[in-house]
């Protein structure tokens, strides 16, 4: 049998062959042999939903294409207001970290996590295993590395190595060029040669717990998410893809569900601007037939 313990917040499936999102067991680790198989159906089924507070300068901000930004609050109000509204996690990316050279603020991030009882990922100049167990020691239950993992793939096996694919989110900034998907890097503002869904793959193959693959493209844009290179990823690969990029309306989110084959998507303003409230967005998906956590 099976002795598989995981967090409430994510694995790494793909031992066992198959792709799921255990936010919806109960708090603290579980032991997946002793669920009942009704039980562990529909978690492996359960579609996330994950407010992102991008942070310049100890505020949240948010922008079109990644530029043009503009300030939408604070992020530790904004924080707690996401998890007391029924958030399944929180992404909180400082984007000028790795640009500037500066490391996260520590200090931030644990007034953030102070805040809120969901599960927090943080990225943002994150390179070394001490970034790590300094964000993880300062408030962060997962950390989301980018351009460090581009620079220096091995990284992402000897985090997994060191702290378990658990807590190692991958984020892939993907921009189309002639027809093709290339990784960008330093806040989608350096391109690179590296193909997208290849590079997906690989960071996969090295050990990444999610990725979290973000269209800049269609960031900030309200137009919809990009079903058609997020389905390709999903589909090729054994863990957990977070959409990210697009979201305008409700239908949006079916669609990144349905079409897109996410595991979980990823909005900013249309929270940050209530322009959807996430309790409201839960019951839609619902009467839609797509499982959520209540």
């Amino acid at each position: 049998m099976f002795d598989l313990r995981v967090t409430k917040y994510n694995l790494r499936e793909a031992e066992l062959g198959f792709k799921s999102n255990p936010i919806g067991l109960p708090s603290g680790s579980t032991n997946l042999a002793t669920l009942p198989l009704s039980n562990l159906s529909i978690t492996m089924l359960t579609k996330r939903i994950i407010p992102c507070l991008d942070i310049k300068d100890g505020r949240t901000v948010k922008g079109v294409n990644f530029v043009q930004l503009r300030d939408a609050g604070d992020p530790v109000e904004l924080a707690k207001i996401y998890s007391d509204e029924g958030a399944d996690e929180l992404v909180f990316l400082d984007i000028t970290a790795t640009v500037d050279k500066r490391k996260t603020l520590a200090e931030l991030v644990t007034k953030v996590a102070r805040a809120i009882n969901i599960p927090f990922t943080v990225g943002g100049g994150i390179s070394t295993i001490e970034d790590v167990k300094f964000l993880l020691n300062a408030g962060a239950d997962k950390i989301s590395i980018n351009s460090a993992a581009v620079q220096n793939p091995k990284i992402i096996d000897e985090m997994a190595a060191e702290f378990g694919s658990q807590c190692i989110v991958v984020a892939i900034d993907t921009r189309e060029v002639a027809g093709i998907d290339f990784v960008h890097t330093h806040g989608g503002r350096k391109p690179t040669l590296l193909r997208t869904q290849a590079w997906a793959k690989e960071v996969c193959d090295r050990g990444a717990g999610e990725i979290l693959l973000t269209s800049m493209d269609h960031d900030g844009t309200k137009a919809g998410f990009a079903n058609e290179i997020l389905a390709e990823i999903s589909s090729a690969l054994s863990i957990p893809v977070i959409a990210s990029g697009g979201a305008g309306n409700m239908a949006h989110f079916k669609d990144v569900f349905t079409f897109g084959k996410a595991d979980a998507a990823l909005a900013a303003s249309i929270f940050h601007f209530k322009e959807i409230p996430i309790p409201e967005l839960k019951k839609y998906l619902e009467r839609e037939g797509i499982s959520v956590r209540k």
